[in-house]
C-alpha cells in the first residue's frame, strides 16, 4: 500500500478524536459548567507528598472528552457513510457505519483518550514536573513527545478493537499521532485556546 494511502487512513480514521481533542480546548477555557472544574485526584497527594494528577485533569476536560468524542464520532461517521472514505476508516471494517456504532465507537475513544493521559501525569507530578509544563534538559525532547503520544496509544488500542493491524502500525499510528498533537497545540497555543504550548 502508497505511503500517501496508510496516511490518509490514518487521518481519516482517527479525525473525530482529533476534533474533539481540538473542540475539548475550547470547552475547557470556556466558562461553562465551572462545577466540573474539578480536579480528579481531588486536590490529594500521593505518598511522597505530591498531588496525584495536578490541578490540571479535571473531570470537565475528562467528560468533555468523552461526550465530545461520542459527538465528533457520529458526525464524521455521517459524513463518511455512503462516500469512498469511508473505505479508509478502520472503525468500519469491524462495525457498520450506524449512529448506535459511533456512540459506542465515541465513547471508548473519549475514555481512552482521558485515561491514557493519567499515568504520564501521575509520573510528572513524581518527578516534580508542574502541571502543563515540561521537564528542562536533555529529557525535554521525550517529554513533549510523550505528553502527546499518551493519548494517542489509547485511541489507536481502540482502533486495535475494529480492525487487525500490526505492531509495527501501531506505532507509525502513534508517532503520526503525536507529531499532529504536537502541531495541533502549537496552533492552538497562537490561537490562545492554551496555556502552553508543549
Amino acid at each position: 500500500m502508497k505511503v500517501w494511502k496508510i496516511l490518509a487512513g490514518m487521518y481519516i480514521t482517527l479525525l473525530g478524536p482529533i476534533l474533539a481533542g481540538i473542540l475539548n480546548s475550547v470547552w475547557c477555557r470556556s466558562k461553562a459548567m465551572k462545577c466540573l472544574q474539578i480536579p480528579m485526584d481531588g486536590g490529594k497527594n500521593f505518598a511522597d507528598g505530591r498531588r496525584i494528577f495536578g490541578d490540571n485533569k479535571t473531570w470537565k476536560g475528562f467528560l468533555g472528552y468523552i461526550v465530545l468524542n461520542m459527538i465528533c464520532m457520529v458526525l464524521w461517521g455521517a459524513v463518511c457513510r455512503g462516500t469512498g472514505i469511508e473505505a479508509y476508516n478502520l472503525f468500519y471494517q469491524g462495525a457498520e457505519n450506524t449512529f448506535g456504532n459511533n456512540l459506542v465507537i465515541g465513547l471508548l475513544l473519549g475514555l481512552a483518550y482521558g485515561l491514557f493521559e493519567l499515568p504520564n501525569s501521575f509520573v510528572k507530578r513524581r518527578l516534580g514536573i508542574v502541571p502543563g509544563k515540561s521537564i528542562n534538559g536533555c529529557l525535554k525532547a521525550f517529554f513533549v513527545f510523550f505528553d502527546q503520544a499518551d493519548s494517542v496509544f489509547g485511541c489507536v488500542l481502540v482502533v486495535c478493537l475494529y480492525a487487525p493491524i500490526t505492531v509495527g502500525f501501531y506505532f507509525l499510528y502513534v508517532v503520526v499521532g503525536a507529531v499532529t498533537h504536537i502541531v495541533i497545540n502549537m496552533l492552538l497555543y497562537v490561537m490562545r485556546l492554551r496555556k502552553n504550548m508543549f
